[in-house]
């Protein structure tokens, strides 16, 4: 028994060293990319963190003083002549709730596009798709400031829709576009649509059509068949494209800076505008901070439905 015994336990210590060996040599393979994502990624939040915990300095920067008033001036506003006073200010949700029907609407509208052209791409010949990815890609090759501009040329009083609408006789003066609430969900819509094309596309043409055509063979309409098979099985792509979306357009800051004219903003626009103008760095920090706390909030609501929709389908 004892002699048994003694290479069982060789055998464990073995296994023990490989083991660590090659958790090591994995954690070597990580440590550069670890490295970065720490340095360029939690190094800054922990910036941002501490500063919005600090009292704002007289000409810019921050007095190494702990404070809480950058959340509570998110909210409320300190009388000019007596601080302990405070009144609630419903300012910086309304740019809050702004920014997020704004980014729900580029979302909305970009899956409603974005889902025909996906289908319409992942139902070419393979030879013709190429072509096809070419083509939505093709804007990512212009500088985003540079679209923007374009987008302006359009839709401006004197642009080329409204030209062309006074020229047909169907306007007899320029409808105001720009330096609206819908220029800016426009320009939002034209800069991130193929941020939902691209995982749509991923996932419609991962699908086995063949499931299409039973859906026919048992008698469903083309209705039921988009919402009892393609719909489900283009679900990844959903959710990823209305993540891409939703995310950066909530914090734009060209977009609405130059189609919004600045009288509206966006959380973008009002972060950058307390780091530049206003001079208040911790409020800014602040802001960002909380636009992230709730943007997470939501993703880990719906990370937790969904994981549970999938023990109980599961």
């Amino acid at each position: 028994m004892a002699v048994a015994a003694a290479p069982a336990t060789e055998l464990a210590r073995v296994k023990a060293v490989v083991g660590r060996q090659t958790a090591l040599r994995r954690l070597a393979l990580l440590a550069p990319a670890l490295f970065i994502v720490f340095l360029f990624g939690v190094c800054p939040l922990f910036i941002i963190l501490i500063y919005s915990f600090l009292e704002s300095g007289a000409y810019g920067g921050v007095d190494w003083v702990f404070s809480t008033d950058a959340y509570v001036s998110f909210l409320f506003t300190r009388d000019m002549f007596d601080p302990s006073v405070m009144s609630f200010n419903s300012s910086n949700l309304e740019i809050f709730w702004r920014s997020f029907l704004l980014a729900l609407f580029a979302t909305a509208a970009s899956l409603l596009i974005g889902f025909p052209t996906a289908y319409f791409m992942a139902t070419r010949p393979r030879s013709t798709r190429t072509l096809w990815l070419f083509l939505i890609t093709l804007p990512f090759w212009t500088n985003l400031l540079v679209r923007t501009f374009a987008m302006m040329l359009l839709i401006r009083d004197e642009g080329f829709i409204n030209d062309g609408l006074i020229w047909f006789g169907v306007i007899d003066r320029p409808i105001v576009m720009l330096y609206t609430d819908f220029a800016v969900a426009l320009g939002l819509l034209y800069s991130f649509l193929p941020f939902m094309i691209l995982p749509l596309y991923a996932s419609l043409e991962k699908i086995d059509f063949r499931l299409v055509e039973a859906g026919f063979d048992l008698y469903a309409n083309r209705a039921k068949v988009l919402r009892r098979i393609i719909i489900p099985l283009a679900k990844p792509g959903i959710i990823a494209g209305s993540i891409l979306v939703f995310i950066p357009a909530l914090g734009a800051y060209i977009t609405p800076t130059l189609l919004g004219g600045g009288r509206d903003l966006m959380i973008g626009n009002l972060i950058a505008l307390q780091f530049g103008g206003s001079r208040n760095w911790p409020f800014g920090s602040a802001l960002a901070l909380i636009l992230m706390s709730v943007v997470l909030v939501f993703l880990m609501i719906y990370a937790r439905v969904s994981s549970e929709r999938n023990v109980q389908h599961g």
